[in-house]
């Protein structure tokens, strides 16, 4: 029993370590968590991490709408994470301001949930605005089925304010949103610069950072799930299983070591341990090189271009200078004879990733393979990859989800929603005219009879629905 209770003992100490490891390795001068529509000061989610109620007095100045509705779910589902167990529902443009003390790259991920009850859910529809993108159109999704949507980006804040401004449409009652990280991004998170990479071109490309990015995959290849706890930068990581279109001859390796993570190279903020110490490789048994791919294909929306990011780690190897591979992205050679030990300053186990931009072409799919080169080595490992993300990029109108620029989304809402009352105050009025000049022609009141008086009172359902709509300023 006390070899049971020490080794216990010694497992929880350690895994305390391995987590206070993760937390101090990057702390955020910008970290917010809000839980939208709790009225509890703190909610902790399943990762441990601890949000914050938007209807407590201390969240009260980062919520700017006087007219939204803070809802609970009755009978809340209990695998789901605390944080989508309230809503904050938005009738009208509604923002989110967030205090920013470190301007630069930020972390914004939105959270969304149907609650059950008497709302609709499937009836909301919605453009979400963050200083000037437009992050998410609800159109494009189906915001009524029971499952949890996290729309997450890098965007650029270059001012000591964030806005996030929940916009409805046209043709919905509301918008809503369950929880909203805003979280200062590491300096090394995204590059300024990258290789584009085309059927006829591949060339080095600058000014990256003046763009936003939405992560639309985040996967470790060869690997197992990596959860926000497991992650510095509080990601996910899903499995490649899903993506991987031709494995024939590859196989997955997992790695027991230290990973050896080099300043200038990439970070843990970049690519956590438990992406880079695994990974599918392809390897010649015998005098031959292997003459076949591992690809992986991924549908992404066309008209868009794309940053994607792949991640190598050579664990695999038995000795250094015996990994060289080629890289394609969409079936062109994207890195020819890549070289990990000359690129990670001949260590084995050293992270190293390559940036890529490519378009989103009419075909709706972006599709990464590695695969032996002419200078790969017979009895080695002949290709490697560890992980894989794809961002999307903003389109020119700053906007990640259709064509329409984020004033367009402001200005629309305000002549299909705000104006309604006065074109109905209009025809009243024309009415009342029309009766009196009737009456008088009947009567035969000449000019010197005084006119009826217009009432100057109007019902109070109509004063009510008068004011919201007047007090519009976005």
């Amino acid at each position: 029993m006390a070899t049971l209770s020490s080794t216990f003992a010694l497992f929880f100490s350690f895994a305390l370590l391995y987590f206070n490891l993760i937390s101090a390795s990057f702390s955020p001068l910008d970290h917010y968590l809000i839980n939208c529509g709790s009225p509890e000061h703190t909610t902790v989610d399943f990762d441990h991490r601890r949000f914050t109620g938007d209807v407590s007095d201390s969240t009260a100045s980062f919520l700017t709408s006087t007219e939204s509705i803070a809802l609970a779910d009755p009978n809340p589902c209990p695998k789901s994470s605390p944080i989508y167990h309230t809503a904050r529902v938005f009738t009208r443009p509604s923002k989110y301001k967030f205090v920013i003390k470190n301007p630069g790259m930020h972390l914004v991920r939105l959270h969304f949930r149907r609650l059950r009850g008497s709302l609709d859910f499937s009836n909301a529809k919605f453009h979400v605005l963050a200083n000037g993108f437009v992050l998410f159109n609800s159109l494009s999704v189906e915001m009524g089925k029971g499952f949890e949507i996290v729309k997450d980006y890098v965007i650029g804040v270059d001012s000591d304010v964030l806005v996030i401004t929940f916009v409805p449409s046209e043709k919905s009652n509301f918008a809503f949103v369950n929880a909203i990280e805003v979280i200062s991004a590491p300096n090394d998170l995204i590059a300024d610069v990258a290789q584009h990479v085309s059927f006829d071109k591949n060339e080095q490309i600058h000014g990256l950072l003046k763009n936003g990015f939405e992560t639309m995959y985040r996967v470790n290849v060869g690997g197992w799930k990596v959860t926000p706890f497991n992650d510095s930068l509080w990601r996910t990581w899903v499995t490649d299983d899903e993506y991987l279109k031709s494995d024939d001859g590859s196989s997955k390796v997992h790695f027991g070591g230290h990973i050896n993570y080099q300043e200038g190279g990439a970070s843990r903020e970049v690519g956590p341990d438990n992406v880079y110490n695994t990974a599918r490789v392809i390897r010649s048994s015998g005098n031959s090189i292997p003459e076949l791919k591992m690809t992986w294909t991924f549908p992404v929306t066309k008209g868009y271009k794309y940053l994607v990011r792949m991640h190598f780690c050579d664990i695999a190897s038995i000795a250094r200078g015996m990994l060289f591979f080629n890289v394609y992205v969409n079936n062109n050679l994207a890195y020819k004879n890549l070289d990990l030990t000359e690129v990670t300053n001949r260590l084995l186990a050293s992270p190293f990733y390559a940036d890529f931009v490519v378009d989103g072409d009419s075909s709706g799919v972006l599709t990464l393979s590695v695969g032996p080169s002419n200078m790969s080595l017979p009895h080695a490992v002949d290709a490697i990859l560890n992980g894989v993300e794809i961002m999307k990029i903003n389109n020119s109108v700053g906007s990640f989800d259709g064509k329409i620029c984020a004033h367009a989304v402001l200005k629309s809402w305000k002549r299909g929603n705000g104006n309604v009352l006065y074109p109905m105050l209009a025809a009243v009025f024309m009415l009342l005219m029309a009766f009196v000049i009737m009456h008088r022609r009947r009567t035969g009141v000449t000019d010197s009879v005084a006119w009826w008086r217009l009432p100057t009172e109007i019902p109070e359902v109509n004063l009510k629905y008068g004011n919201q709509l007047s007090s519009n300023k976005l």
